[in-house]
């Protein structure tokens, strides 16, 4: 059994796993809820869309999460106005901002700095994660679960139903940019932790998963928050005695997952 408990040895490593964890439990209780309204391609444009935040911050010497946190909040908004507006579709507004941001992003960096450290950036480093890092993803954590909670009602008749919600006296646009800002901030956390190009993934893989193994919400919630904590550990661990990229590993193991839940799904289907 060493070889369970060696990677636990190791203070940078024990930080990974604990940062894991709380990434894991923000983006797969958010996920759900991206993933229920279909708006998967959303959480993947505000992950790439925060690069120009994060790369003003890196050469400034500011924080790397507030930089990511304005980028992020700034897309969040902007997408929901503009679509909101009805000149554009929703999608078509994504779009735009996904490609325009990220090029942005790349195009200040490409003036003063080499690419090389531009890979951190887009790949994140879990395994350099810092005490004061957990506590601020452990306060994101918090806020976006807990913000779920409170308003889970009204996440889930919106996103079920959103003519029924209407009729019933709740905004769903409202509703909608308070999920698209917890979005945002669920994917700030995960950028920390596996970088731009993997949060994406992190924020739906798990949640998809959970959708083929229920379709009820309560259990999907778990589901997908367990979803993402083993695919989380299992990647570390490989990562670990692997010697592979460690942000890469996470989202590997949740896809393996997810194939392994599509194949049960097929086979209970055909036994139907």
């Amino acid at each position: 059994m060493d070889w369970l408990v060696e990677p636990f040895r190791h203070g940078f490593m024990q930080n990974a796993f604990a940062a894991a964890v709380l990434v894991s439990l923000t983006c797969a209780t958010a996920g759900v809820y991206v993933v229920l309204r279909r708006m998967a391609f959303i959480g993947g444009a505000i992950a790439h869309t925060v690069l120009p935040g994060l790369v003003v911050a890196f050469l400034r010497g500011w924080s790397l999460f507030g930089g990511a946190l304005v980028a992020g909040i700034v897309t969040a908004l902007g997408i929901g106005w503009i679509s909101r507006r009805g000149l554009v579709r929703e999608d078509t507004a994504i779009g735009v901002f996904f490609t325009a941001m990220f090029a942005l992003g790349i195009a200040i960096f490409s003036v003063v700095r080499t690419f090389r450290d531009l890979f951190a950036l887009l790949f994140g480093d879990i395994l350099a994660i810092s005490p004061s890092d957990l506590i601020l993803l452990a306060i994101i954590a918090a806020v976006v679960v807990g913000v779920l909670a409170l308003f889970h009602k009204e996440l889930e008749l919106t996103s079920v139903d959103p003519t029924h919600a209407a009729a019933l006296g709740l905004n769903p646009d409202r509703v909608r940019y308070g999920l698209l800002l917890l979005l945002a901030l669920a994917v700030v956390a995960g950028i920390q932790a596996v970088g731009i190009i993997l949060t994406s993934a992190l924020l739906v893989t798990p949640a998809a998963t959970a959708t083929l193994l229920s379709d009820r919400l309560p259990r999907m919630l778990a589901t997908s928050v367990a979803v993402a904590i083993v695919a989380s550990v299992t990647g570390l661990y490989a990562s670990f005695y692997l010697d592979v990229a460690p942000g890469a590993a996470i989202v590997l193991a949740a896809t393996a997952c997810f194939f392994i839940a599509w194949a049960l799904r097929g086979a209970q289907r055909m036994r139907a």
